[in-house]
């Protein structure tokens, strides 16, 4: 298996490659469509489609907790030996099943409780029928979206990586030019932009699957033993990335909240922005996850430490570039962000620096401990993994964004993140030292010991 044998930088520059680039055209798929919305129908616009974020997040993790899940039980089985295809090919079968029912379930609640939704994110007054016209079209094809996640997961383990990024680029570039088209060409406006990426989303399966025709494909559905219990193994992996797309959602209906609290709808306008700037950050450190998992999964299975070990250390400098870059860019240019998403007002040109150079440092951090949760799992420890994605996407974040404003004013709001990030680091790096430090195979010594006499 190249996993187990192939050298660990050009397998490792491959699958980021791949990764990144998947992780770059779907964070193009949510920019293009505020950007095209926010320069159509302005702030207003804007707002409506942070109250639409949480839909994402929901669908989108629900996809992930089936794909990571069962593709690290599947890589890990055949880590362990060749002779586990059959095995494997069960979790994959469980997982298709999981996620075929997940997505009737989201299927059903978006398309006749879209209205109650989207209020509980946030949708207010003139937001609400903005938001409800975009989601029109995407009702007809939620589970195209999670089926997107599933099945990219299992092509990146199932040695095509090369596939789910062209799959995803394809349905990006109809995305993009769908939204000029029926945004600003037929005047479409929002409703639009929703039908660009429902399109898109459709291209996108349907040149994945394609994988099913390769003579390269082994991925198959087979009769499953214990079907029950395989689900519960792929939820328990693959919990902690389904939680760090759930979280987004519940921090952008907490932050939608208390922003129009205690900012009003101007600061709202601006955080939309944060939010998609936001996921196009963490989707860059899906991608240095995604891209070391399936590694680290087959050598742990083989039990081969040096190489797990050599793979973590192309991502740690990976996530450490992408945190530099994004920080960087944020403290520089904040202005740029905003002028992308929207024709701004002064106001909002006036107010938006402070904020974005206030939140933004909290991207330094966030590539670093979204890769230590797909390093835990990978590692089989899905506990840790678990704390560190619910804590930074729901229990510290959470406390803070509600009591930041209270005790120290509403601007206070955007160093709840950066506070959260930090707090986490310190726990996963502990963690990452200490099961990296117990994996078999250990690195050679460059020099033998000094004898001591």
């Amino acid at each position: 298996m190249d996993f187990l044998t192939g050298k660990i930088g050009p397998m490792y520059r491959k699958y980021l490659s791949a990764a990144f680039g998947s992780a770059f055209i779907s964070s193009v798929y949510g920019i293009a469509d505020i950007a095209m919305v926010g320069q159509y129908q302005g702030p207003e616009g804007t707002a409506a489609m942070a109250v639409v974020a949480p839909v994402w997040n929901i669908i989108y993790s629900l996809g992930l907790l089936m794909g990571i899940g069962g593709s690290v039980l599947f890589s890990t089985l055949r880590g362990q030996s060749e002779q586990n295809q059959k095995t494997s090919n069960e979790y994959f079968t469980a997982a298709v099943i999981g996620a075929s029912i997940l997505a009737a379930i989201c299927w059903i609640s978006i398309a006749f409780f879209d209205r109650q939704l989207l209020t509980l994110f946030g949708a207010r007054d003139n937001l609400l029928p903005l938001a409800r016209q975009y989601m029109i079209p995407i009702k007809f094809v939620v589970p195209s979206f999670l089926f997107t996640q599933l099945i990219s997961a299992f092509l990146r383990n199932d040695g095509n990586p090369g596939l789910a990024t062209k799959a995803v680029l394809l349905g990006g570039i109809f995305n993009m030019i769908g939204d000029y088209l029926f945004v600003f060409t037929f005047q479409m406006g929002i409703f639009g932009a929703g039908l660009a990426t429902a399109a898109g989303s459709i291209l996108s399966l349907l040149a994945m699957m394609t994988h099913f025709l390769g003579k390269k494909n082994t991925l198959y559905l087979v009769k499953t033993q214990k079907l029950f219990e395989k689900l519960k193994a792929i939820t328990v992996t693959g919990f902690s990335t389904f939680f760090i797309d759930v979280a987004m959602g519940i921090l952008t209906v907490l932050f939608n909240r208390q922003i129009l609290s205690f900012l009003g709808t101007d600061a709202l306008s601006v955080y939309g922005i944060i939010v998609n700037i936001s996921t196009f950050v963490q989707c860059c450190a899906y991608s240095v996850g995604q891209a070391s998992q399936p590694i680290i999964s087959a050598n742990y299975g083989a039990k081969k430490g040096a190489r797990i070990r050599q793979t973590l250390r192309y991502a740690l400098y990976t996530a450490a570039a992408f945190g530099l870059f994004w920080t960087c860019l944020s403290l520089a240019v904040p202005n740029l962000y905003v002028r992308i998403f929207m024709m701004p007002t002064d106001k909002i040109l006036s107010m938006a620096p402070a904020i974005i150079r206030s939140y933004g440092i909290s991207f330094l951090l966030l590539p670093f401990n979204i890769f230590s949760t797909y390093y835990f799992q990978a590692l089989m420890k899905p506990s840790a993994s678990f704390l560190v994605s619910v804590s930074r996407g729901a229990v510290i974040s959470g406390a803070l964004i509600l009591l930041l404003p209270a005790f120290a004013g509403g601007f206070a709001i955007w160093f709840a993140m950066p506070l959260t990030e930090l707090i986490v680091t310190v726990y996963a790096a502990i963690k990452i030292r200490k099961f990296t430090g117990e994996l078999a195979d250990p690195l050679p010594q460059t020099a033998p010991p000094y004898s001591h006499r």
